[in-house]
């Protein structure tokens, strides 16, 4: 607590240093999404290098000062949360004066810049996310309020917690964990009974892009029990990008790296080469849109395909058929296919990358 007092009182104080010599104050912040600003390195995936570039939001300058404005405001909320031990979340923050921010979105990128800004992780900054991601399975934690989880009852769904940094208590005889991109087939594997039936597992969903929490409760997990994760996605690009969220982080979070990669993620599923292995017909694929083009050749240039020769062969596969796929198309060859079939080969002979 006193760390993040500290950072916002030296903050504050270089804008009452601008004022008493007639100066303009500015914030000074680092260009999260540039990649000249991000290092990729195996063992962590992406983070931000010490000497990045950066840009100023001035005060005096039409452009900027609204955003000078709402930097000052949220830190003044932050610092009053820290001193009387309370939290908001990123919602209560935007509601706080919706004229000032103008969008839920403005808010959510301050309080990242302030983070990076301050060096101090956004879960120390008292503002909780909204979160989406679910679990399942072989687990069981208490939370920081004392609450006791057990998620290994049936086909129980719990929302992934508020705070993760704060569980404690956790307790798993999972072999493996299996992150799954869309919440329908995540249902749809619960349903299966798919975390009991071939040996116990935990299972995670983020619904799509993963919220930080469920980034976080992904890596608290690898730390507590160090078993294999796999991932099971569409075989598209958004997918792909996805899967790579969770093993080596994104451009504009770079500066938490430490705290948010899996790097030792491996991809079992939906492989491009599977479809053709599997002979799924050609009527059941989706073609590429512009946007998936796009996507695609933006992620074949992207430095973590270069260390993953199987990856960027499955690229290359995606690329020549201009040809998607979601997880459902499983469904074309039998209901149960995936939860009785994929899923059980895959993990027993090794179909991962």
């Amino acid at each position: 607590s006193s760390e993040v007092l500290e950072a916002i009182e030296k903050v504050i104080e270089d804008v009452f240093k601008s004022l008493a010599q007639k100066k303009a104050p500015v914030l000074t912040v680092a260009k999260r999404s540039d990649w000249r600003n991000v290092k990729f390195t195996a063992s962590v995936g992406l983070q931000m290098v010490p000497r990045c570039t950066t840009k100023q939001i001035r005060s005096d300058c039409p452009r900027s000062a609204s955003k000078f404005a709402q930097m000052l405001k949220i830190l003044s909320m932050i610092y009053r949360m820290v001193q009387s031990n309370t939290y908001a979340t990123k919602r209560d923050i935007y509601y706080s004066d919706t004229l000032l921010f103008g969008s839920q979105l403005v808010v959510d990128n301050i309080i990242n810049d302030i983070s990076c800004m301050l060096k101090i992780p956004r879960r120390s900054l008292h503002i909780l996310s909204t979160v989406n991601g679910f679990v399942a399975g072989n687990l069981s934690y208490t939370e920081e309020d004392g609450t006791k989880v057990n998620c290994t009852c049936g086909a129980t769904v719990f929302t992934v917690p508020s705070n993760v940094q704060g569980i404690k208590n956790l307790i798993s005889h999972a072999k493996f964990m299996l992150i799954v991109e869309k919440d329908a087939t995540f249902q749809r594997l619960l349903d299966d009974d798919f975390c009991n039936r071939m040996s116990p597992c935990i299972m995670i969903t983020g619904k799509g892009i993963p919220d930080l929490n469920t980034r976080l409760f992904v890596r608290k997990l690898w730390d507590s029990f160090q078993i294999p994760i796999f991932t099971l996605m569409d075989a598209d690009p958004h997918g792909v990008e996805i899967m790579c969220i969770y093993k080596y982080g994104s451009v504009s979070m770079s500066f938490e790296a430490h705290h948010l990669t899996v790097p030792s993620i491996k991809w079992l599923g939906l492989l491009p080469s599977d479809l053709e292995r599997l002979n799924i017909h050609k009527d059941v694929l989706i073609p590429f849109t512009k946007q998936d083009q796009k996507k695609l050749a933006s992620l074949q240039k992207r430095p973590y395909i270069a260390c993953q020769p199987m990856w960027k062969k499955e690229l290359e596969i995606m690329a020549a058929s201009e040809l998607k796929a979601e997880i459902q198309v499983l469904t074309s060859l039998s209901s149960h296919y995936l939860s009785r079939v994929y899923l059980p080969n895959k993990l027993q002979f090794g179909g991962w990358i």
